[in-house]
């Protein structure tokens, strides 16, 4: 990666005016702070101002930077809260690095080019983001218009998409930034199972002692201690490291390049490893559903084939058998097919009586309308009691029939834009293996999403939204690919001939 990546140039004439545009953006979240928070809220937002101008004048020359910031930053900002590093509003940094982001490309006329954003996911996003935007006029509950309540979930649910599809379509445009967040996620993936191994061989931390105990009653089931590693919870934890599993097995199994293959085969394999620690149920059942995905975009009939049986030997082994019962985590994964399971039955018992309440309100009862602003007189109380459980009950709940029939129709939308991108519009195997593997993870992310509320959690919405931006960027990148993979291919040959020399030379 050059400096002329990263450096915007000094010849920039919109430079004096951007810098002024964006501490007037921070001026504007300072009042908004102020409004929506208090004067707490507003303290935290006015002290971290002279930190955030200091950080957008080095920013602006290194604009990339603050992509990978932004990455990172995403990655860890729970754990960072969690382990009292961090005590201000979870999405306050993430927000601010992406509006910067965004700000910084608008007025760097040569990085913003909006043929990057015109797809089928920028399409479906806006509609998602217009009904979101209709959902401010919806008082089913009777409770008058809360703007500050409305834009507070509003944010949660579509802001944060259309913010992360932006920011990864602009700056992830080029064989190296692709390969550079590769290899950084499994970086970032390998460490979060490490600290699972940690939590459950060596204990919890000080700190997340502390949180666990104010979250045994969900961590501890039928005497099995559910891991959260550097996540929110263990099934935020569990679905995304198995999604997170779903596309390095399939980059290990498209690389050409043997470090690359082994970087990713082990990344894999903790990710499953950790995985099996969150105690999560739903997430073996997405690692699986991500890797029968595949067997449809790879185009091969022998990868379909290894994937399927590896696949059903599993089902069937957890399914038909009881072999490993003596493990717990074996028998949590086990439970998965059990369709007599207590929780699930408890989940379709509450969803049938939300669906009783949704008769009424078609639009559901309001985007950020929780039981802490609905009154105990009201129709709509129990509904908003009731926990979801889900991330797509949650959205069914909040913005009706209608809203969740939006939602489902734009994912779709998006999700096989971009698989028609991977088998129509990709001819390297490998690049093919780059966007097959972010569509099965998306798909594994999304069923979760259905089985658990962890779609909108960090830091799983920015990385599966973000990275599916990505792929309709693949064919863009397509020929710088195959150039520099190929570069690559040929020095790993010549250092397997030199080993082969220098062997041969021994023996002689």
């Amino acid at each position: 990666m050059s400096w002329s990546d990263l450096s915007t140039g000094s010849d920039n004439p919109y430079a004096g005016g951007g810098r002024i545009a964006i501490l007037f953006l921070l001026f504007l979240l300072s009042l908004y702070s102020l409004y929506t928070q208090g004067l707490n809220g507003f303290a935290i937002t006015f002290a971290a101002v002279p930190v955030a101008v200091i950080a957008f004048s080095i920013l602006f020359h290194w604009k990339l930077s603050a992509f990978w910031l932004l990455f990172v930053v995403n990655y860890f900002i729970f754990f960072a809260g969690r382990m009292g590093y961090y005590y201000g509003p979870l999405s306050l940094p993430n927000e601010v690095i992406e509006m910067l982001l965004i700000g910084l490309a608008v007025i760097d006329a040569g990085i913003m080019r909006f043929e990057k954003v015109a797809n089928w996911m920028g399409f479906a996003l806006l509609i998602w983001c217009a009904y979101c935007t209709l959902e401010a006029l919806n008082d089913t509950c009777g409770l008058g218009f809360n703007m500050a309540v409305w834009y507070s979930g509003m944010r949660l649910i579509a802001l944060q998409l259309l913010y992360g599809f932006l920011v990864y379509s602009i700056y992830i445009d080029n064989y190296k930034r692709l390969k550079t967040l590769i290899y950084l996620w499994a970086g970032l993936a390998i460490f979060a199972s490490l600290w699972t191994w940690k939590q459950a061989h060596m204990g919890f931390t000080a700190m997340e002692e502390i949180w666990y105990e104010s979250a045994k009653t969900t961590h501890f089931v039928n005497g099995i201690t559910r891991y959260p590693s550097i996540f929110n919870d263990a099934a935020t934890h569990g679905v995304g490291i198995a999604s997170t599993a779903v596309l390095y097995v399939v980059l290990a199994l498209t690389s050409k390049l043997k470090r690359d293959k082994i970087l990713f085969l082990v990344t894999a394999l903790l990710c499953s490893y950790s995985m099996s620690l969150s105690g999560t149920r739903t997430g073996m059942i997405c690692l699986l559903a991500g890797l029968f995905v595949y067997i449809f975009l790879s185009k091969s009939v022998k990868l379909g084939v290894t994937v399927s049986i590896i696949g059903l030997f599993l089902v069937c082994f957890l399914k038909f058998t009881t072999i490993g019962n003596g493990n717990s985590v074996i028998r949590r994964m086990r439970s998965a097919f059990n369709p007599e399971d207590a929780s699930s039955n408890v989940r379709k018992q509450n969803q049938a009586v939300m669906a009783k309440y949704l008769k009424d309100a078609p639009w559901g009862i309001g985007i950020g309308v929780d039981y802490s602003n609905v009154p105990a007189n009201n129709k709509y109380r129990t509904l908003s009691t009731i926990p979801p459980d889900s991330e797509y009950v949650y959205i069914w709940v909040h913005t009706g029939p209608i809203g969740i029939s939006v939602f489902v129709f734009t994912t779709l939308m998006m999700w096989l834009g971009a698989c028609s991108v991977v088998l129509f519009r990709l001819r390297n195997r490998s690049m093919q293996g780059v966007g097959a593997g972010i569509c099965c993870a998306f798909f594994s992310m999304q069923l979760g999403g259905y089985a658990n509320q962890v779609l909108m959690q960090f830091p799983n919405m920015l990385l599966f939204y973000g990275s599916l931006a990505i792929v309709y960027n693949l064919p863009r990148i397509e020929e710088e690919y195959v150039i520099e993979e190929e570069k690559r291919y040929q020095q790993q040959l010549e250092r397997e001939r030199l080993k082969e020399e220098k062997k041969r030379a021994r023996r002689v």
